[in-house]
């Protein structure tokens, strides 16, 4: 009993122990210079997280050349204003890309934590679920300039290196529809400009949830790395086993971190037909279940290096 009760006491206590994550992935064109790409998700923020707050500031000291946040931002309806503060120092700083997850349109829900257990857990929404600022949150991050890819592509230059971005809604709610091809110009959902900057160095996935669907369109577009969330992790893993759960139909194997997708490497590293895929464990929980156990809340920082010498990517 005196066991289990530390144990829970520890998850709790893991849930404040912030920790930035660090990995290399060789995507970009030979000789072309590093490019760093902080990665955020499912940070569930609350009134009052003052800690998580501070730590999402100080982030910025990092000086990403680019941030892509994929989604689940705010975990009650008076989010919004302490989001925006935590953000600030990296909204005025780098340019961004973001999606939305479910917990960007609605607040969670007191649920039975066995649920979550289950292979996948969505089984709909409830009757009324309380509605968040998911508008204003998505109109205050395009006034800072990100870039919004729900449903739709767009383009970012960072350091004269052309990145070609897409992105779908909330997978798990259903929410996302792939855009039509490059090159649609208007009809992609994206700047109607952007088909006239040709070919890019660059291709980048955005998802909050790393369904299998979305993965294979996103391998089939031709996208270099997939950025997704949603996982937590697994929340609750066991050490030598791992996670528990992915909460969607990805493998446990492939609940956090930088794995290839659908094989376990990418074709420049000798899986064909595969790319990388970077599965964040996120920063936050629900309210409702404010544990973490061997899966301590994340930010993670790739830094994008060029690949080896190969076949021209098709």
């Amino acid at each position: 009993m005196a066991l289990g009760c530390a144990g829970v006491a520890y998850a709790h206590v893991e849930t404040k122990l912030f920790t930035l994550r660090e990995v290399t992935v060789p995507v970009l064109p030979p000789g072309a210079d590093d490019l760093r790409v902080l990665h955020l998700s499912d940070l569930h923020l609350t009134p009052g997280q003052a800690r998580k707050i501070a730590w999402l500031r100080s982030l910025a000291d990092l000086r990403p050349d680019l941030v892509v946040d994929t989604g689940d931002n705010m975990a009650h309806v008076d989010a919004l204003d302490p989001l925006l503060g935590a953000l600030e120092p990296l909204l005025e700083q780098a340019p961004g890309a973001f999606v939305m997850g479910s917990n960007d349109y609605y607040a969670p829900t007191a649920k039975n934590p066995a649920r979550y257990l289950l292979p996948d857990a969505r089984r709909g929404l409830p009757a009324d679920p309380a509605s968040l600022p998911a508008d204003e949150l998505a109109s205050a991050l395009r006034s800072h300039g990100w870039r919004d890819l729900t449903n739709r592509r767009d383009q970012v230059v960072v350091g004269g290196l052309e990145i070609d971005l897409v992105g779908v809604d909330d997978p798990h709610l259903d929410r996302d529809e792939f855009p039509s091809p490059r090159g649609a110009g208007a009809d992609a959902g994206g700047d109607p400009g952007a088909a006239t900057l040709g070919s890019t160095p660059l291709r980048l996935g955005v998802a909050h949830a790393p369904y299998r669907r979305v993965l294979d369109r996103m391998v089939a577009d031709g996208n270099d790395l997939i950025l997704a969330g949603h996982t937590h992790g697994g929340q609750l893993r066991v050490p030598f086993y791992g996670a528990l759960v992915t909460n969607c139909d990805l493998d446990r194997r492939r609940a956090s971190g930088l794995h290839g997708w659908p094989g376990p490497r990418p074709v420049e590293a000798g899986g064909e037909g595969s790319t990388w895929m970077h599965v964040s464990a996120g920063a936050g929980t629900s309210p409702y279940a404010p544990v973490r156990f061997a899966c301590r809340p994340e930010a993670t920082l790739l830094t994008l290096t060029s690949r080896p010498p190969g076949p021209a990517r098709a």
